[in-house]
């Protein structure tokens, strides 16, 4: 007989559930070095990619559900919590607290859904498709730059840029959250690979001759 207790949540499932890389939790915890870089998986979130075009009726009205659609590429939208990544002319991804649309609490996809309407366009529920990462500390900067291509010098990518790109040959949207933290967006299916390709990227820092 299943445990009640355990089935209560989020369809069902809140105390049970995993991250996708909950596995590697205490790798991580081991790997980081407090004041120079920690690596840790983010909490779960709500996520949605929404396809539609901004400068529609449509468009104005999910900006309203979502807080504002970015313009152009690199540029993040949103409010309250809620960021909207931009991934294309006419394609984002709404990034928001879990409790943005859950059992206990809001429901912001069904509000994206309802701002969309029949217009042609699309919302689908990410949530469960990838996970985050919170790269932070002052060599977190020199740990990505070790696979990613993308100018992540602090004059080409600002706090509240967010770009996708690829980070050790893995897809990822990078969001830089403030001067020394990102944010990487991952698909679950590859968390594994870049948790640890990150944790080795952070080896080197965790030697004494690393000023």
């Amino acid at each position: 007989m299943a445990n009640t207790a355990a089935l209560d949540g989020i369809n069902g499932l809140r105390d049970i559930r995993r991250s996708p890389a909950s596995h590697l939790a205490a790798a991580l915890e081991a790997g980081s070095v407090q004041g120079t870089v920690v690596l840790q998986e983010g909490p779960f979130q709500t996520m949605a990619a929404v396809r539609v075009e901004p400068r529609s009726e449509e468009g104005s009205r999910i900006a309203s559900v979502a807080g504002g659609l970015p313009a152009r590429s690199g540029e993040v939208g949103g409010a309250d919590g809620t960021s909207v990544l931009w991934l294309g002319p006419s394609e984002f991804l709404v990034v928001a607290p879990e409790e943005a649309h859950d059992s206990l609490g809001g429901d912001l996809i069904g509000s994206l859904v309802a701002a969309l309407g029949e217009a042609p366009g699309q919302v689908v529920d990410l949530s469960a498709n990838r996970t985050t990462f919170e790269l932070t500390g002052p060599r977190a900067r020199a740990v990505l730059e070790k696979g990613c291509a993308l100018d992540l010098h602090p004059r080409s990518f600002t706090p509240g840029t967010a770009l996708s790109t690829e980070v050790g040959n893995i897809p990822v949207v990078l969001q830089k959250t403030a001067e020394d933290s990102f944010r990487l967006f991952p698909r679950a299916s590859f968390a594994d690979f870049l948790g640890r390709w990150l944790l080795d990227a952070m080896r080197e820092f965790a030697s004494p001759e690393v000023p």
